[in-house]
């Protein structure tokens, strides 16, 4: 075994990147404070290659300077917009078909590896690094999806469990609905 180089690793250029299909994921991150969380989700987005990041509330945008060390370029690939209030997006995205899926640990929840296929596309919402997802926020949406934990401690870095479901999902859309831009995708 040997390590690859830059130059041995397969990647599309990044001009390329708008023109390739994503999978059928959107990531809504609200009031998350940390800058750098942020931008390690735009990290993982840009590698999921997903649709869209939308942020909601206080948290930051890639005019921040410090997202740029977490996020080393992602935020140039990966299509983002901010908005000040997540209710009227959630509906708006509802409207447009997607199912509104909470990273949240609730009384009903579901392991991201068993999202039905009626479930993509999907808009994954991530909360606040303490208080999680806002009561208010959770009543919009219409699944809740749960990485188990197996230690002491129930929760994970928000930028940590949003890799970990992001992943998930993808394989699960997958699985079930074959890669992005596949004319040949089963229903």
């Amino acid at each position: 075994m040997r390590k690859l180089s830059w130059d041995e690793i397969e990647r599309p250029a990044p001009e390329e990147i708008p023109t390739l299909p994503k999978h059928p994921v959107r990531l809504v991150v609200h009031n998350v404070r940390s800058i750098h969380n942020v931008g390690s989700m735009f990290r993982t987005s840009d590698a999921a290659r997903i649709e869209h990041i939308h942020l909601t509330g206080f948290t930051g945008t890639p005019e921040h300077k410090d997202l740029h060390k977490t996020a080393l370029g992602a935020q140039d690939a990966v299509e983002w917009s901010q908005h000040d209030e997540p209710r009227p997006l959630l509906r708006d995205l509802k409207d447009a078909g997607y199912t509104i899926a909470a990273l949240e640990q609730t009384d009903h929840t579901q392991r991201p590896d068993a999202a039905p296929a009626d479930a993509f596309p999907i808009a994954l919402v991530v909360g606040n690094e303490v208080r999680g997802i806002e009561p208010d926020v959770l009543d919009a949406v219409d699944l809740a999806l749960e990485i188990p934990q197996y230690g002491a401690k129930i929760s994970l870095n928000v930028g940590v469990a949003y890799g970990i479901a992001v992943y998930d999902l993808i394989r699960r859309s997958r699985t079930l609905l074959g890669p992005p831009g596949d004319e040949d995708r089963t229903e």
